[in-house]
């Protein structure tokens, strides 16, 4: 059974009555119901078509933190060939929030920083949500140096709802950590390609993503704070947020629009949590296919793409 979002209800019902008479049917407590199971699931897949056409941006904003999402460790496990974890900042501590290392990507050799969500309670906690503190950004900088001398392209998964904001972070230098891991992005003579998956939470989305090229999943959201936190802010109502996720224009298409990011990557009706493994392989492809624009370029033209793509952001609105 699958998870059902809130304005997924009318399909939840149709298809918990399917799944009812498939267990009649298996007990042999049912005749024949194979209209009425064909009929209630077309009925399901027409309402499911018709809520997902006129989706909101506070739906998108539901979509993105499904539980059920392929995080970046499915992502890893299905496009990274060998796939090598590096931990630690070499200063003070490991962060898992942030999972980073080498592999092969379509052979071919590759660095790849992710944010890890977790998808138990065990496992969220030890990620840390995906909020990453400063150790994490540090570690992120390490492999992106890592990747610069050995000539590697990097690969990050965006999938945070911001970087960590508790006391340690901050006493640790969360902000001047952001800005270094930013900073580390640009300098990158090699080219970078990131994907939001899930999330793509303020600075501590855009410490992994200033990136050659910006893909985002078509219901992943990407902006400078969360909806919630705008509305606290603008109204001091936590309430509003479904008005602050429209006003704030941050969902894929809007952003594609704006010319923040590159290209989208289509998910299924019902998103990328019912077919993961279609959505994954339409990701690598599409990885693949931008990091293919970069062979053959020097590092200097590499640095001046990404450098000119950030400079012309928001210069012809």
């Amino acid at each position: 059974m699958h998870s059902y979002l809130e304005f997924e209800k009318p399909v939840a019902d149709l298809e918990g009555k399917v799944q009812e008479l498939l267990a009649m049917q298996e007990n042999g407590e049912a005749v024949d119901v194979g209209e009425e199971i064909t009929r209630l699931q077309t009925k399901a897949d027409s309402a499911m078509q018709e809520i997902y056409a006129n989706l909101t941006p506070w739906h998108k904003t539901q979509i993105a933190r499904h539980p059920d999402r392929p995080h970046f460790a499915d992502y890893a496990k299905a496009l990274i060939d060998e796939f090598t974890p590096l931990a630690g900042d070499r200063k003070f501590a490991e962060d898992e929030a942030i999972q980073a290392g080498f592999g092969r990507f379509r052979g071919r050799p590759v660095a790849v920083i992710g944010q890890e969500k977790g998808n138990d309670t065990e496992s969220r906690l030890r990620h840390n949500f995906g909020m990453a503190r400063p150790e994490g950004y540090r570690k992120a900088v390490r492999i992106m140096e890592l990747a610069e001398r050995f000539k590697m392209p990097l690969i990050t998964f965006v999938d945070t709802a911001g970087a960590y904001p508790g006391i340690g972070a901050e006493e640790r230098g969360q902000a001047e950590a952001i800005a270094r891991s930013t900073d580390a992005c640009l300098a990158m003579g090699t080219p970078n390609v990131s994907v939001v998956i899930g999330e793509g939470g303020s600075g501590g989305a855009i410490a992994i993503a200033t990136a050659n090229r910006v893909m985002m999943l078509e219901h992943s959201i990407y902006s400078v704070i969360s909806p919630e936190g705008a509305a606290s802010i603008l109204w001091r109502d936590s309430t509003k947020a479904q008005d602050a996720a429209t006003n704030m224009k941050i969902t894929a298409q809007d952003l594609m629009e704006l010319g923040i990011i590159d290209r989208i990557i289509s998910e299924p009706v019902g998103g990328a949590h019912r077919a993961a493994q279609e959505v994954i392989g339409r990701t690598g492809n599409m990885i693949a296919d931008c990091l293919e624009e970069f062979d053959g370029k020097t590092p200097a033209e590499v640095r001046k793409q990404r450098r000119d793509k950030f400079l012309a952001i928001g210069s012809k609105l």
